[in-house]
């Protein structure tokens, strides 16, 4: 059977609440080169847009709530990615859990032949390794990591490059994320954006463009139907 439609996904607050893994690794990081830990609700607002742009947002917020500017440099920045990558991949899944409703609206998808991509600014083979072990890796016709290509989200060339690669139709597609990055790629691909609220953003939900808004994945079939019988 042809297939009707292609849904893009983010993963990190998307598909998966990662942030207590990734505040593990965060924290082991800073600790380790003479930085404050932080606390969940920080990490929420600080994931998104990789490690190394978390790991130097981090500094640069603590920086300015303590008025002590800690010199760094990029070498110091990619020795510190390099420990967070390292220490994350090795603890990527202890406290990670799917968002609410995941799996049955990936099930649906799946028997509704919808064709399914993950495009996240994680690492690929990070993000191939925590779809595999939180046991969805199978619904997803291919994962678009940070590194896949030479550009990533906000650059709409994330999704429409990942758009053509599965075989799918520009206009028979549409973006479901929790953040301003998702929803900038999405809006300047031209595709739909659906919202999951309560995502990896400093913003609120009606500061953030969207033509859906989700609180989670209960019940987001209808939203897709709609698109479905156009």
């Amino acid at each position: 059977m042809i297939q009707k439609f292609t849904i893009l996904f983010d993963l990190d607050g998307t598909l998966v609440d990662t942030a207590p893994d990734l505040m593990m690794a965060h924290n082991h990081v800073m600790k380790k080169f003479g930085y404050e830990e932080r606390k969940l609700a920080d990490i929420k607002k600080l994931a998104g847009g990789g490690s190394k742009a978390m790991l130097r947002k981090s500094m640069h917020q603590i920086a300015e709530l303590s008025g002590k500017i800690k010199k760094t440099n990029e070498k110091i920045e990619d020795e510190m990615t390099k420990e967070f990558i390292n220490f994350y991949s090795n603890n990527i899944n202890r406290e990670s859990k799917l968002i609410t409703g995941v799996l049955d609206f990936l099930s649906w998808c799946k028997n509704n032949y919808i064709s399914m991509a993950v495009c996240t600014n994680k690492q690929e083979h990070l993000s191939i390794d925590l779809l595999k072990k939180i046991n969805i890796y199978h619904f997803f016709d291919y994962v678009a990591g940070g590194n896949t290509f030479n550009h990533n989200k906000p650059d709409p060339k994330h999704l429409t490059d990942t758009i053509e690669i599965i075989g799918g139709n520009l206009k028979k597609s549409i973006m479901i994320g929790d953040s301003e990055t998702d929803s900038d790629a999405a809006e300047t691909a031209g595709i739909p954006f659906v919202l999951i609220e309560g995502g990896y953003t400093e913003k609120k939900s009606n500061q953030i463009y969207h033509n859906h808004l989700a609180k989670n994945f209960l019940g987001l079939e209808k939203i897709i139907e709609n698109y479905l019988n156009d």
